[in-house]
């Protein structure tokens, strides 16, 4: 089978836009036709300022999560990223293949590398290399495909730029990953900018949905969305994003196209009050089945623990022929 790997960051709570456009179809599509692995990836967490605690209970909060969005520990492997040392290990001998231009060269790290030095301040070593560790994360597994947004193929491309380097030079090791789009993906704007993605790292505002949020919090959010200019329901995500935005959040809900919802309505109201709805029963199953995970915490550790050691099992393998490849003695006695 393919093998899919893919993770969320513990920098905020889980949103709508990471349910609907990823965690939806890892559940009903990728753990059933891949062999497939979900991490919670806490060390990129890590690469910027902080609370610790805060990290360790968004984690628990993003594991839970994952679980009850339908991932089903029998099919695939749900596991914590700090769970499995080989991360780390295969990230510092990829550091060692990689160059200072690529890591320059990554859009995330000029942006907020630009926006720290108009502030005075200097961004963390580790935000500059850990694309380097997202390619871990990646090559340690063999992974086949990584389903990611447009905002992340850099970082896949650049996965793929290391292992066939390394390949080149110390002989081949990895398998050469490829960024897949999804069929179909929902992408969700924020409500407030929706010309800005719905992220989980901007944790503040009215325009962001998080996948715990009451119904009644909910639909007050989707009922102040921004709108645009004009009262005909037209679906133009150039013109008019901000109802371009509620009616392909309504379509992932409902299983419509947006086109087709934009003639069923004459007004704004109507479709944010049929928007909401939708949103809130989405959102009901994953809720209660988080409320069911959060009763019985040791299910959800076991799940984690299970997932760390076939995790470790699978990525050994490949991170100890990365070694013996670039020149490491094996350790006295006969290895890991």
């Amino acid at each position: 089978m393919t093998r899919v790997f893919s993770g969320v960051k513990p920098t905020g709570h889980l949103t709508l836009g990471n349910y609907l456009g990823a965690m939806r179809r890892w559940a009903a599509v990728d753990q059933h036709r891949s062999d497939a692995l979900f991490c919670v990836v806490d060390l990129h967490a890590l690469t910027v300022d902080h609370d610790p605690a805060r990290v360790r209970r968004l984690s628990r909060q993003a594991a839970s999560l994952l679980l009850a969005a339908g991932l089903d520990p029998s099919l695939c492997t749900v596991f914590v990223q700090s769970h499995v040392d080989e991360h780390a290990r295969l990230s510092y001998v990829l550091e060692c293949v990689a160059t200072d231009g690529e890591m320059r060269r990554m859009i995330q790290y000029k942006e907020k590398a630009a926006r720290e030095r108009e502030r005075g301040g200097s961004v963390r070593l580790s935000l500059l290399t850990y694309p380097v560790l997202m390619a871990a994360d990646i090559l340690a597994y063999g992974t086949d495909d990584v389903p990611v947004g447009n905002d992340q193929t850099q970082h896949v491309e650049l996965a793929r730029d290391l292992a066939v380097r390394f390949n080149q030079r110390y002989g081949h090791t990895f398998v050469v990953p490829r960024a897949t789009s999804p069929a179909v993906a929902a992408r969700v704007m924020n409500l407030q900018e929706p010309t800005s993605k719905m992220g989980k790292s901007d944790d503040v505002g009215p325009g962001i949905v998080y996948l715990l949020d009451e119904p009644d919090v909910v639909r007050r959010k989707v009922m102040r969305a921004v709108t645009d200019s004009g009262r005909d329901v037209v679906y133009d995500p150039e013109e008019r994003p901000g109802l371009a935005n509620l009616l392909e959040v309504l379509a992932a809900c409902t299983g419509a196209e947006p086109a087709e919802l934009a003639g069923a309505y004459d007004s704004y109201g109507s479709l944010k009050k049929d928007t909401a709805e939708a949103v809130v029963e989405v959102l009901r199953p994953v809720q209660q089945r988080h409320k069911e995970l959060c009763a019985d915490p040791g299910h959800v550790e076991g799940v984690l623990r299970e997932g760390a050691e076939k995790a470790r099992a699978m990525a050994r393998p490949t991170v100890d022929a990365a070694y013996r490849a670039i020149g490491l003695l094996p350790p006295v006695g006969g290895g890991r």
